[in-house]
């Protein structure tokens, strides 16, 4: 019988960097955020990218998301080359592919938990209704049911946290990504959006990659990575 590692190492690799340059500015005060970084994830790892500030996660994130362009390399994710994608074709990718989970959840102030979720699904095209539906069904998912109609205001950091991690999942992407996911939790709350994380690899056949300088995160991981001026290197 074949297993669930057997079956994903089989299969194409969910990203795939090939000499991958990010850098800011020119001359003398050019920063390398990320430098020369050789990267494969395969489907269904959880990969957790440690390292302390400023080492350059949050920008190679930045472009697995389609969030950055490459300043040379290319940038390989669930199959799509994002070097040649113009920015409507980015806005799709970043709709489709990849599901963000921010430290500052960056939910919508003005919108509800619901509708914060719901907005994405109409994004993509589905009716009200249908979005309606899907967007109570993630949150009654993630113990929210009885929070749907509050204001990010009026949820607890866990609340948010989970809310944003309902409309990462809304439109079911290959690739999660996250970033400091439990940086402004507290260990509890942590602890809790950790087993959410693991749950998408082991229960939903999701690829998961985690930036972050919390340790916690070891005993959840596949895989560890350190990044580091810029560089990655298995951890």
């Amino acid at each position: 019988m074949e297993t669930i590692a057997s079956k994903a190492a089989s299969l194409s690799p969910i990203v795939d960097l090939q000499d991958v340059c990010k850098t800011y500015g020119s001359g003398r005060t050019a920063v390398q955020a990320v430098d020369h970084v050789n990267l494969t994830i395969q489907p269904q790892e959880f990969v957790l990218l440690l390292g302390p500030s400023g080492a350059g996660k949050t920008t190679l994130l930045s472009l697995l998301g389609g969030l950055l362009q490459p300043t040379s390399g290319t940038v390989h994710v669930a199959g799509v080359n994002l070097n040649r994608l113009n920015a409507r074709q980015l806005a799709h990718f970043r709709l489709h592919r990849v599901g963000f989970v921010f430290q500052f959840f960056q939910l919508m102030s003005a919108l509800t938990a619901h509708e914060n979720v719901e907005l994405v699904l109409r994004l993509a095209g589905r009716s009200r209704h249908a979005a309606r539906h899907e967007a109570e069904g993630l949150l009654h998912r993630f113990g929210l049911s009885q929070r749907l109609t509050h204001l990010p205001a009026h949820l607890s950091g866990g609340e948010q946290q989970r809310v944003a991690l309902a409309r990462a999942l809304a439109l079911q992407p290959p690739l999660v990504i996250a970033d400091e996911p439990t940086g402004s939790l507290d260990s509890h709350l942590g602890e809790e959006v950790i087993r959410l994380l693991r749950q998408l690899v082991d229960e939903e056949g999701r690829t998961v990659l985690v930036a972050s300088h919390d340790p916690r995160l070891m005993k959840a991981a596949t895989r560890v990575l350190q990044c580091e001026d810029g560089k990655v290197r298995e951890g």
